[in-house]
């Protein structure tokens, strides 16, 4: 069910959200937590809707997008509430503002929050530089940015370990989880000896690589070079090297050891709403990610 109410305000939609609640049969007490999107008022706003909705089906919860429009506009503010199928596992309610109103998204969506239920804010693009201090993530228990989709990705990634707190995390740390099982499961078979070196190479714009490259140094206490090339990770170990490499759009890896067979392993890139719902499992403080952003000023460029 889909249901758009034109130049609105938050009072009159939120009597209509009751309604149609009431009418549906649908209730709010399975909403784990309210996720609120900040993001334009153009296509992107429908990508990050279906990237939470599909999220939401792990994490039942109402999410509110907040769609800002042209500032310089008359202020106005229209509304579309999606329930049932269109809403995944979730209540979703798109909040458009235009005017003066699209500098004002924590008073817009204020009324919207469930009671006693963790807010979680989430900037698909344009996140703030220091989201803790944004309005909306005044207003959140965890902030959740995506340095991916940023202008300057490299530059972005370096600016979270200046500006992260607790409850902070950015999507770029999920898009690698599968990349540090492996190299954890792989550094727990013999030589048992420390990485001397170790080598990630890819895209220049790939943050997650990055802060992949952090986590092995402030991890493995050695150098740890971030280079420009093919999508690969090299450990050098005594007189063994690891090496996890993938095409850069393949979705099958392989993982090779000095005087060894090759593996091959699934290892397909990550879509966003997987990187949101590994996210919302976990509402505290990451601290192995914290740790991760520390290590980037231990890496080297080249």
């Amino acid at each position: 069910m889909i249901v758009d109410i034109a130049d609105t305000d938050t009072g009159a939609i939120n009597k209509k959200l009751i309604r149609l609640r009431e009418d549906s049969g649908s209730v709010t007490l399975g909403r784990v937590l309210t996720l609120v999107v900040c993001t334009l008022d153009t296509a992107e706003a429908e990508e990050a809707i279906e990237a939470a909705n599909d999220a939401s089906k792990e994490h039942p919860c109402r999410v509110i997008v907040l769609a800002r429009g042209d500032r310089d506009a008359d202020n106005r503010l229209d509304a579309q509430i999606r329930l049932g199928g269109d809403a995944g596992a979730s209540e979703v309610l798109i909040l458009r503002m235009r005017g003066e109103l699209s500098q004002h998204e924590a008073s817009v969506v204020t009324p919207f929050l469930l009671p006693d239920t963790p807010v979680v804010a989430w900037w698909p693009r344009g996140a703030p530089v220091e989201p803790s201090r944004d309005p909306v993530g005044q207003l959140a228990t965890h902030r959740i940015t995506d340095a991916t989709f940023a202008d300057d990705p490299m530059a972005t990634i370096k600016a979270r370990r200046e500006s992260s707190v607790a409850g902070d995390a950015d999507l770029a740390w999920a898009r690698i989880t599968y990349w540090r099982a492996l190299l954890t499961a792989a550094l727990d078979e013999a030589p048992f000896v420390a990485v001397e070196s170790v080598n990630v190479s890819g895209l220049r714009e790939e943050p997650a690589l990055d802060v992949l490259a952090g986590w092995l140094a402030i991890r493995l206490q050695c150098p740890v070079n971030r280079l420009v090339g093919d999508l690969d990770v090299e450990l050098q170990r005594g007189d063994t090297a690891i090496t996890l490499s993938r095409p850069q759009t393949g979705r099958t890896a392989t993982l090779g050891r000095t005087g060894q067979p090759d593996k091959r392993l699934a290892l397909p890139r990550r879509e966003t709403s997987e990187c949101l719902a590994e996210e919302l499992r976990r509402l505290d403080t990451d601290e192995i990610y914290q740790s991760a952003l520390e290590g980037l000023e231990l890496v080297t460029y080249e």
